[in-house]
């Protein structure tokens, strides 16, 4: 029987603007590659994901009651994603993302989403006793759902994204985690902190390096690199760390190795990047399976 995921926080509506290179800090008049407007942030991306592997899943993120609010209701129902959306009274969030011709990219935060949102904790506490995996995202209202989480023992599974090392706002997350993900964008010196946080009681660390690949360290101290599936050409990179994450995920739920689950976390932000949405089109469970069993000579599961 096939696991449950809840994924907690992270909606926004984005702009994409793809650029030649990233403007210089200087006044100027740029012109871009185009634009693309569409439903963003991790949590989205995580759960879309999943949804679109078949896993049952839910999303508990909040939005504004507005046009964007409204266009984000409307894509997720669309996409049959199983989604509740509780009121941030300031509105829904919005970013713009610049993306050069080598895939990196600016954030630019319009609105960020509340901290202070009207959480329906008692639905929360309900879709938690109910999930087998909780993804707890680094989005200021979820802090609210910590003590759920520890009431019901559930282990927990962050994404840090580009954490520096010494982020204060990303303490509360750390410490409740069982499992973190991360980026070395800002962190180049990346395994003492990886070792740290193993050390520290923490089940997995896994930190992607962009193009060059992924490193996970386990409570157990094993030490595994992997390349990047280099299979697919890039339209758009976003989204594509999201869908490392919850690839992972869901090989790892099924049983998979750790070898396996990094291997399958590549191909689905492989596939991600293929598409101009957070999620690629035809991504579902057959088309990793066919990819894994091509780029790996083996079957996933």
């Amino acid at each position: 029987m096939m696991s449950s995921f809840l994924i907690l926080g992270g909606v926004s509506y984005d702009t994409i603007v793809p650029m030649k290179e990233f403007p210089k800090a200087e006044p100027a008049t740029l012109y871009s590659l185009g634009f693309h407007e569409t439903v963003g942030s991790t949590g989205a991306g995580k759960a879309l994901c999943l949804h679109k592997l078949g896993a049952e899943t839910n999303l508990l993120a909040t939005a504004g009651d507005d046009e964007h609010g409204n266009k984000i209701s409307r894509y997720l129902a669309q996409e049959g994603l199983s989604f509740y959306l509780d009121h941030d009274p300031t509105g829904t969030e919005r970013h713009v993302n610049l993306m050069d011709e080598e895939g990196r990219r600016i954030s630019i935060f319009l609105h960020t989403s509340s901290a202070d949102s009207e959480l329906n904790l008692e639905r929360a506490e309900e879709l938690i006793l109910s999930c087998d995996y909780a993804v707890l995202n680094i989005v200021g209202y979820c802090k609210k759902y910590i003590p759920l989480l520890q009431k019901y023992n559930k282990e927990i599974w962050c994404d840090l994204h580009d954490y520096n090392g010494d982020n204060p706002f990303h303490s509360d997350f750390i410490n409740a985690a069982h499992y973190l993900f991360l980026s070395s964008d800002n962190l180049p010196d990346y395994r003492p902190q990886m070792e740290k946080w193993i050390k520290d009681g923490k089940k997995l660390v896994v930190c992607t390096h962009g193009s060059h690949g992924a490193t996970a360290l386990t409570a157990a101290g094993q030490w595994l690199e992997i390349p990047i599936a280099d299979q697919y050409e890039r339209v758009d990179s976003n989204g594509a760390g999201d869908n490392f994450f919850a690839g992972f995920l869901y090989a790892y739920s099924l049983g998979c190795s750790l070898e396996q689950s990094l291997q399958a976390a590549s191909i689905v932000a492989g596939l991600c990047i293929t598409s101009k949405e957070l999620v690629a089109e035809d991504l579902s469970a057959l088309k990793l399976q066919e990819d894994y069993e091509k780029y790996y000579g083996s079957n996933l599961l």
